[in-house]
């Protein structure tokens, strides 16, 4: 490594230099975008003499959001309620296959809403940063494949209902899909 002629001890070879120039780089990856972001001291942005700016209106958070949740709650109420139950109860299954569909689609939207709101509460944008984006984007594609899920089911198969009414029945199905 060292080269004892010309140069003398204690010298680098020309290879070594090369060497070290070409490990400067590391290999290790840059993490600073995914830390949190601390806090302002005192919880206090900008100072006495600046003009409050009010937040952009947002229809999809806040208190439209509250409302979107507690229609789609007041909403699942007699569907989930009388839907499946009626067709377990009396052994046939529900007529109307878009009645069928409503209730996943519904159930689906109103789980959706309420992780949207356990994403602002307790992960919010300007403390996690990137972290607040990724949930928000893997909560949407869990709802994706959710609502391929819904779609799935209610065109191969015979809807939510059909499979209330196996599981509550105890039947077993000849589809490999109910089998537990």
């Amino acid at each position: 490594m060292f080269r004892t002629g010309l140069g003398g001890p204690g010298v680098l070879s020309s290879y070594s230099r090369n060497l070290c120039l070409r490990r400067s780089i590391s290999l290790k990856p840059n993490f600073s975008r995914f830390k949190l972001i601390p806090p302002p001291a005192g919880g206090v942005q900008g100072d006495v003499n600046e003009a409050f700016k009010p937040p952009a209106a947002n229809y999809l958070e806040g208190s439209y959001h509250w409302y979107y949740e507690r229609i789609t709650s007041v909403a699942l109420i007699p569907m989930f309620a009388i839907v499946p139950f009626y067709g377990a109860l009396t052994g046939t299954l529900v007529g109307f296959p878009i009645l069928d569909a409503v209730l996943c689609s519904t159930i689906l939207i109103h789980g959706h809403l309420g992780l949207t709101s356990c994403i602002i509460d307790y992960i919010p944008k300007r403390k996690f940063g990137i972290w607040h984006n990724i949930a928000r984007a893997m909560l949407l594609a869990g709802s994706v494949v959710g609502l391929c899920g819904i779609y799935e089911l209610e065109t191969n198969d015979n809807g939510l209902t059909d499979l209330v009414l196996k599981l509550w029945n105890g039947k077993n199905s000849e589809d490999a899909n109910y089998r537990y």
